[in-house]
C-alpha cells in the first residue's frame, strides 16, 4: 500500500475527478486517528525527563491541517487497486506497455519530437519523454550525461518491491556502485520492510507511528483491510545482506529483528528492552514476507555549477523527469509519491499552455524550475527528519535541550503539514 495524502488526492482531484473519487472510495482513511512519535524504550532521566516504553513525544493532527486548506483527509490504497484504476480512466487502451524500459533517445530537434530506443531494441517516438523511471533512472543518465552505470536497475525503496533474497542480496553490492556514478546520497538506513496480515493491537487509535531508539526506528501505518505496513531502519554502511538462510537459522531477517526490538530479558545489544509492539508485528510476518533494502536519496538539483541546469534541472529539450528520477527522498514524511503526483499535475498545466511542439521545451523547462523549490524544501525535511529521530535517544538525557526540542518539534508540526498541504503546487 501507499499514502495518498491530502495534497496529492487534489493534485489527482484536479486531473480527473473520476479517478479521485474510485482511489477515495478504494482506500482507507488513515487521518482519523492519532499519528505521532513514541519513545522506544524507558530513557531518560528527572532533569530531562522520564519516559517508558511507548509513551508518546510528539502527537500530530493531520486531518485538521487537511480541512484548514480545503483538502481530502489522506488514505492508503494497494498500488495495484491505484494501477488499475489509473488504466481504467486515464489512459487509452493499449497505450500502456510492460517490459519497455527506455534505455536511450534521440532528441529529433526542431520541434520533431524524440526518439527513444527502448531495451528490446525497438524504438518509440513521441513529442514529449518524461522519465518517470525512478531512482537510477536511465533517462535522468542520458538527460545530464552521467558516467556509465549510472542508470539501471537496482535496490531502494522503503516499499521493499517484489525481488527475491537471492536477487536482492546481488543488487544491494550492485546499487553501491551505481549511486556514486549517478550522484545519490546513501541515507545511512538500511530498510526491513515488510506488509503484515495483522490487525494492530492499537488500530482503534493509532494509524501511524514512530517507535524511535539509538540508530534505528520502527514505524508502522494502517495498511488498509487489517493490515499493519512496516518498517525497521537501522543505521548501518550500504552494502550489507543478510546470512541465506540454513536449517539451523532458516530466518536471518527474523532473527536479527527479534534482537534488534527486543522485549524481554537484557534487550537489544545495547541493553534497551523495546516496548513490544514493534515485535508484535515483526512476529506477524513471515521471513519471505520482509524485504531489505538500502535507502538512497538524492538533491533535486545535481551538485554542479553548469548553467543550463540550473536553468532547467529536470528538463533538456523535449525530455523531462519527474518522481523518484528527479527528488528521491526519505520515506518518513509519507511524501514520495505524493510529490510524483503533483509533478504530473504541473506537468500537464504547463504542456497544456503549448500550441506547437517547438514550445515543448519551454513549458518543460518552467516545469521543472517551479517544481524544484517545492520538492527541495520537501526532500530538505525528510533528509533532516530521518536524521533527527535516532538522536531523539541522545536528547532524552539532556537536561533543558530535551524537552526543549521536544516542544519545538510538537509545535512545528502542524506548520510544517500546513506547508505539505498546501492546494497549489
Amino acid at each position: 500500500p501507499i499514502q495518498i495524502q491530502s495534497n496529492a488526492l487534489r493534485a489527482i482531484q484536479r486531473i480527473n475527478p473520476k479517478v479521485f473519487e474510485e482511489l477515495v472510495e478504494a482506500g482507507t482513511c488513515t487521518a482519523d486517528r492519532v499519528s505521532g512519535l513514541k519513545i522506544g524504550y524507558k530513557k531518560g532521566n528527572k532533569l530531562a525527563g522520564l519516559y517508558d516504553a511507548g509513551d508518546w513525544l510528539v502527537r500530530f493532527d493531520t486531518v485538521g491541517p487537511a480541512l484548514e486548506a480545503g483538502l481530502p483527509a489522506t488514505v492508503v490504497v494497494d498500488r495495484p487497486v491505484i494501477q488499475q484504476i489509473l488504466v481504467k480512466h486515464g489512459l487509452p487502451e493499449g497505450t500502456v506497455r510492460i517490459k519497455s524500459r527506455v534505455q536511450s533517445y534521440e532528441n529529433l530537434g526542431n520541434g520533431r519530437g524524440v526518439e527513444a530506443t527502448l531495451e528490446d531494441g525497438t524504438k518509440a517516438y513521441a513529442d514529449v519523454l518524461v522519465g518517470a523511471d525512478g531512482i537510477w533512472s536511465q533517462v535522468r543518465k542520458c538527460i545530464h550525461d552521467l558516467d556509465d552505470g549510472a542508470g539501471g536497475y537496482a535496490a531502494s525503496g522503503a516499499a521493499g518491491g517484489a525481488l527475491d533474497d537471492a536477487e536482492a542480496r546481488k543488487l544491494a553490492r550492485d546499487t553501491v556502485r551505481i549511486a556514486q556514478r549517478a550522484d545519490r546520497r546513501y541515507s545511512g538506513f538500511t530498510c526491513y520492510a515488510a506488509l503484515a496480515p495483522h490487525r494492530a493491537s492499537n488500530i482503534e487509535d493509532v494509524s501511524y507511528q514512530i517507535l524511535l531508539g539509538e540508530k534505528k526506528y520502527f514505524v508502522s501505518t494502517d495498511g488498509g483491510g487489517e493490515r499493519q505496513q512496516w518498517f525497521a531502519l537501522i543505521r548501518e554502511p550500504a552494502g550489507g545482506v543478510d546470512p541465506e538462510p540454513t536449517p539451523e537459522n532458516p530466518t536471518p531477517k527474523l532473527n536479527r529483528l527479534r534482537e534488534e526490538f527486543a522485549a524481554t530479558g537484557s534487550g537489544d545489544q545495547d541493553g534497551n528492552v523495546w516496548d513490544p509492539f514493534a515485535l508484535e508485528l515483526i512476529e506477524a510476518a513471515s521471513e519471505d514476507d520482509i524485504k531489505r533494502r538500502d535507502l538512497y536519496d538524492g538533491a533535486p538539483l545535481l551538485t554542479t555549477l553548469d548553467p543550463r541546469r540550473l536553468l532547467n534541472p529536470w528538463a533538456r529539450g523535449p525530455v523531462a523527469l519527474c518522481g523518484d528520477a528527479a527528488h528521491p527522498m526519505m520515506p518518513n514524511l509519507g511524501q514520495g509519491g505524493c510529490q510524483s503526483t503533483e509533478d504530473g499535475y504541473r506537468l500537464g498545466e504547463e504542456l497544456g499552455t503549448v500550441t506547437h511542439t517547438r514550445q515543448v521545451p519551454v513549458a518543460l523547462g518552467k516545469y521543472s524550475r517551479v517544481r524544484v523549490i517545492r520538492t527541495s524544501i520537501v526532500q530538505g525535511f525528510a533528509q533532516l527528519g530521518s536524521d533527527l529521530l535516532v538522536d531523539f535517544d541522545l536528547m532524552m538525557t539532556i537536561p533543558l535541550l530535551g524537552p526543549f526540542f521536544l516542544t519545538m518539534t510538537q509545535l512545528s508540526m502542524p506548520w510544517v503539514l500546513r506547508f505539505l498541504y498546501t492546494p497549489e503546487f
